[in-house]
């Protein structure tokens, strides 16, 4: 996988004006016509957001990214996710990162080699045949390619419990990673008792379990989380309700159990937008997760009161980090010839890594 450290991009673009930047960009874009195809994750600022071809959740992105022929894809998102599109695509074909250091805290929260470790702490207790591991997109390729090689899939947001269900129905028992949250809420909506759901603590013998638990449990998560999306309590909506009792709530399923359970509705990035698009004019909503999402519904539909779950604006400090300016310095060094900050997975990785994405495009 990649390994080079971020450049300096230097005053020429920091110091920029934002209309400069912005002219420039559009420049640029126009200059590499066809040979360019810009994708941009729902939390990515407006200021990149608006450059984009094509924008979604990180399923939707994968998709674009799989059917395209553009010889230059810019992902404007975090690490993992131009991984996927690397993986997708072909060599003929540079899949770039605006900025290196646009990586993801829960990513980095299981790493293979942990996750490695843990399969053969479970193996003298569990047939690991039986055990199906699914790893959540927000993972790095070499952890989607250990979920390849011994069967499993990866899943998004989107489609996490239709990948569960999968699982289970193959192989009765589902190993998930790294996000405990978003497996915990998939787990309830299929109807698995929470006696046989159990969390694996890192750093923890047998991850803090007892063995009968462990032979007991349909699901065995892993302790990862959204550090976004912890910021939302049901505390925070007990009070909104009290203030507007016509509100809505809508929530991400990387949140917390019982701030899903506190929600009217729950969902991924796509399902969030869908449900505010379709409601009538002048509903309330209060949405939880990532702010450049929820104030750019606010702006797309006046005709609706649309604000946070939380007071204090909740924003993926990572996703920000790709900025105008490291944007303009990607498509500069294009026009000159140069690809600056390919994203690349090695061959086996990615055929592994591959295998665990079909399954999940097919499912």
């Amino acid at each position: 996988m990649t390994n080079v450290k971020q450049a300096d991009i230097g005053k020429e673009y920091l110091e920029l004006t934002g209309d400069e930047t912005h002219e420039r960009i559009a420049a640029q874009k126009k200059e590499l016509g066809a040979q360019l195809l810009i994708l941009c994750h729902h939390y990515q600022q407006d200021d990149v957001f608006n450059f984009a071809d094509y924008t979604g959740d990180s399923l939707k992105l994968a998709k674009n990214a799989a059917t395209s022929d553009r010889q230059f894809i810019i992902f404007c998102g975090v690490h993992f996710m131009a991984e996927s599109a690397d993986i997708l695509t072909t060599d003929a074909q540079a899949v770039i990162l605006p900025d290196l250091t646009a990586g993801c805290s829960m990513a980095d929260m299981a790493t293979s080699t942990e996750v490695e470790g843990v399969w053969q702490e479970l193996a003298p207790l569990l047939d690991t045949k039986t055990v199906t591991p699914i790893t959540y997109v927000n993972s790095s390729a070499s952890l989607k390619a250990f979920v390849g090689e011994h069967g499993g899939s990866v899943c998004t947001s989107s489609n996490a419990e239709r990948v569960l269900a999968w699982a289970l129905r193959r192989g009765g028992r589902v190993f998930f990673c790294p996000d405990e949250h978003l497996g915990r809420n998939s787990a309830h909506a299929l109807g698995i008792p929470a006696d046989e759901v159990v969390l694996w603590r890192r750093g923890e013998k047998l991850g803090g379990n007892k063995i009968a638990a462990l032979q007991k449990a349909k699901v065995i998560l892993w302790d990862g989380y959204c550090t976004v999306h912890m910021q939302f309590s049901a505390a925070q909506i007990e009070q909104l309700r009290r203030d507007d009792p016509t509100i809505r709530i809508i929530v991400h399923p990387e949140c917390r159990r019982e701030v899903v359970q506190a929600a009217d509705l729950y969902g991924s990035t796509e399902t969030i937008i869908r449900a505010v698009a379709e409601s009538p004019t002048g509903s309330h909503w209060a949405i939880g997760t990532e702010i450049n999402l929820v104030e750019r519904l606010a702006r797309q539909f006046p005709d609706r009161h649309i604000r946070s779950v939380s007071n204090v604006a909740c924003k993926c400090s990572t996703m920000y980090r790709i900025n105008p300016a490291h944007l303009l310095w990607v498509l500069d060094n294009l026009a000159a010839g140069r690809v600056v900050n390919r994203i690349t997975v090695d061959s086996r990785t990615a055929g592994f890594a591959r295998i665990a994405l079909d399954r999940m495009l097919t499912i």
